[in-house]
């Protein structure tokens, strides 16, 4: 292991704002992050497969009245978005060290004001469909944190994974498709992401292609 990724964990362990195993938090954070962790009583969002954050900082700054909470099962790319928060004094993001399967393990039922998914690997092939992040299975686990009215936020570099989200999301009653568009940066559905982008999404802009969107309500 290389001496960056020691001196990450290591940051990781002493971060106020990273929960991972062998913290004091890890067991016993669910149902208690405005409590424990946010000290407040503000809507919690959650950005699922957070990478190094970059999202979940940005809307940490632009959303100083909800708690951000990325989640993601890479330790070295979680020290990056925890030291960017700290250094803009941020405490209103947190990151989780964990796999999306086992968020059961730390938060209640109807506990999430909203997800955002941002560039997740859209999983191409047939045989990968079970491990696309909005097949049915997750699109249920979803449901069963968010809030009534609760808003699933999907944003992607793949025409294949957005043409099937929105696909699933239309087929599930307990859905409803408010906004998409294949073309995000011309449209007026913009606003809605602050400016935000990850490393990749602003190479990919500059080269020319487009980022597909979805913004669902869950309904029950």
């Amino acid at each position: 292991m290389s001496r960056r990724k020691l001196h990450r964990f290591q940051h990781n362990q002493e971060a106020f704002n990273v929960i991972e195993r062998d913290k004091p938090l890890y067991t016993t954070i669910k149902g208690k992050w405005n409590e424990i962790q946010f000290k407040n009583s503000n809507p919690l969002v959650l950005e699922l497969a957070c990478g190094k954050g970059e999202y979940t900082v940005g809307l940490a700054e632009h959303l100083p009245y909800q708690n951000i909470i990325g989640i993601d099962i890479k330790g070295d790319r979680i020290a990056r978005g925890s030291k960017r928060a700290e250094e803009k004094g941020l405490t209103n993001a947190a990151f989780l060290r964990t796999g999306i399967q086992y968020l059961d393990e730390f938060f209640q039922e109807k506990e999430i004001a909203e997800i955002w998914l941002i560039h997740p690997d859209p999983q191409p092939g047939d045989k990968q469909e079970k491990k696309r992040l909005t097949n049915q299975h997750f699109l249920d686990l979803y449901k069963k944190y968010l809030l009534k009215d609760g808003l699933f936020k999907l944003k992607t570099d793949s025409p294949e994974l957005y043409a099937y989200s929105l696909e699933k999301l239309k087929q599930d009653p307990d859905f409803e498709v408010l906004d998409h568009t294949k073309d995000l940066y011309n449209s007026g559905l913009l606003e809605e992401h602050f400016g935000i982008q990850t490393h990749y999404e602003k190479l990919w802009v500059e080269k020319g292609f487009t980022i597909n969107y979805i913004k669902a309500r869950l309904k029950v």
